[in-house]
């Protein structure tokens, strides 16, 4: 099978065998040492033996991989010297998303697939605040609602905690935890984290298709914005990642990838993960691959990746690293020991070298051996280094077949409509017992005068019997008599 052409050493050409493409891999360098055009080959060189290939387009520039590319002499003069053969411009299949619809194909997802574990990320809870989120999922399971998008969470949230005991005691939760966790919710909307969560949901079979021809799409994430927002960012790419390895069959060993997956700014991804997210993490890029699904990280330095991940990425590319300060020169030295040693170049050395445009690559080969560095030119793309113009980019997005179906959002019956119903039921019936309550308490009154009334009536009564009885009385009595016989 052929390889995936990366660039051209003194040794040759050197390629990236697709066999061993799922064994996962590492973009890294300083930034303006050339990292987005070697992103470009590789995606470029994926498609092209039909796979489908996911990145998010941090800069806004990589979306020009959609058109052909300008000759050049100096482009021209590199092909020639890597030594690539009918070396053409043209542009590849691509298709825009965009979690904010501008830029491209909306991006959904609800909040019961993205799960308490994300979502707790998501919103940067502690551990306290994270189990009264899963409480909300159990209690949505438990009633048969959807949680679709964040009016979803935030209902139920207050239900529960204007209602948590009448639930009973499985649902007596802190209200300072719940009102924390609202506080949180607020904070996501403004960082525009709301547009994520909804209907029609993605369904992540629409990455893997090929075009007519047989060569794989390009996916690109508009993520100019998005990165903005660092936790909304890497936990999207985290969620897509954790979907795909639960969606995928097993495949063991193919013989080419179903997918690339490209992350780039890979940093956030890690920056304050707990232990618990991390494992998660490992665990994910450990056993996607037999999912048929490689994982290529985007960072600066290797340092940025943790350990137990950095040792499971079989192919590096290892741009130009800067070497001021200790932490730097430290950094370099992680980044030279990665790589399986070349007697004949002194790698160290090399890194802080390496001009734009160049690079120190190794890949698995035969067996899944890492072959020893080699200093690297990184060949030219066919297709357009820089961003596509927005005319360009919009008459892909209207002829995409995925933007009918998830440009216009549903809002379907879920866990807002179901439980504001159930409160206004509740407060229609507490108003219901309200009223009967006063004209109970208004009925006594009534009753209670009226018994007083009969009473005076009474005494009065009694009081003329006992003047009739006295000798005074009776004289009163006759009087009366006698006046009113006359």
């Amino acid at each position: 099978m052929t390889n995936i052409l990366i660039g051209g050493s003194e040794a040759g050409q050197i390629g990236l065998n697709p066999r061993y493409a799922n064994r996962h891999g590492l973009v890294a360098g300083a930034t303006g040492t050339g990292k987005t055009v070697t992103l470009q080959c590789l995606a470029e060189g994926f498609s092209d033996l039909g796979v489908p290939v996911f990145l998010a387009d941090v800069k806004g520039d990589i979306s020009g991989i959609s058109q052909a590319g300008t000759a050049h002499a100096r482009i021209d003069e590199r092909a020639t010297k890597i030594g690539m053969r009918n070396y053409c411009q043209r542009g590849y299949p691509t298709v825009f998303w965009d979690l904010f619809g501008k830029q491209g194909t909306p991006v959904r997802s609800t909040v019961s697939e993205m799960g308490p574990q994300l979502i707790s990320r998501l919103l940067d809870l502690n551990e306290t605040q994270e189990s009264v989120v899963m409480l909300v999922f159990e209690f949505a399971d438990d009633e048969g609602m959807l949680l679709v998008d964040l009016k979803d969470l935030r209902t139920s949230l207050e239900f529960l905690s204007e209602y948590r005991k009448e639930l009973g005691p499985g649902y007596n939760v802190s209200t300072a935890s719940i009102n924390a966790i609202l506080r949180r919710l607020l904070l996501l909307e403004r960082e525009g984290g709301e547009a994520f969560f909804g209907e029609p949901a993605l369904q992540l079979q629409d990455f893997i298709r090929t075009d007519r021809t047989g060569c794989g799409m390009i996916n690109i994430l508009a993520a100019d914005k998005l990165v903005m927002s660092p936790r909304v960012y890497s936990t999207f790419l985290l969620w897509l990642l954790s979907e795909l390895f639960e969606v995928l069959p097993e495949l063991g060993d193919p013989k080419q990838p179903v997918l690339v997956f490209f992350f780039d700014e890979a940093h956030l991804l890690f920056r304050d993960a707990p232990k618990v997210l991390l494992e998660k993490i490992e665990q994910v890029v450990r056993l996607i691959r037999s999912k048929g699904v490689g994982v290529y990280f985007i960072s600066q330095s290797p340092s940025d990746i943790p350990d137990s991940i950095l040792a499971q990425l079989g192919n590096r590319v290892q741009h130009a690293l800067r070497a001021y300060t200790p932490k730097e020169r430290k950094a370099v030295k992680v980044a030279a020991e990665s790589f399986r040693e070349n007697p004949g170049l002194d790698t160290v050395a090399a890194i802080s070298e390496l001009g734009v445009g160049e690079a120190l690559v190794s890949t698995l080969q035969d067996k899944g051996i890492p072959t020893p560095v080699q200093r690297t030119l990184i060949r030219p793309p066919r297709s357009r280094m820089g961003p596509a113009t927005d005319a360009e980019r919009q008459m892909i997005i209207r002829a995409d077949i995925n933007h009918t179906r998830y440009a216009k959002p549903i809002d379907p019956r879920s866990a807002h409509e179901v439980l504001t119903e159930r409160i206004a039921a509740r407060q229609e019936q507490a108003r219901g017992a309200e009223l009967a309550e006063r004209a109970a308490k208004a009925e006594r009154r009534t009753s209670r005068r009226s018994t007083r009334r009969d009473s005076a009536g009474e005494t009065f009564l009694k009081s003329i019997a006992r003047a009739a009885g006295s000798s005074v009385g009776r004289k009163l009595f006759r009087g009366i008599l006698g006046s009113l016989l006359k």
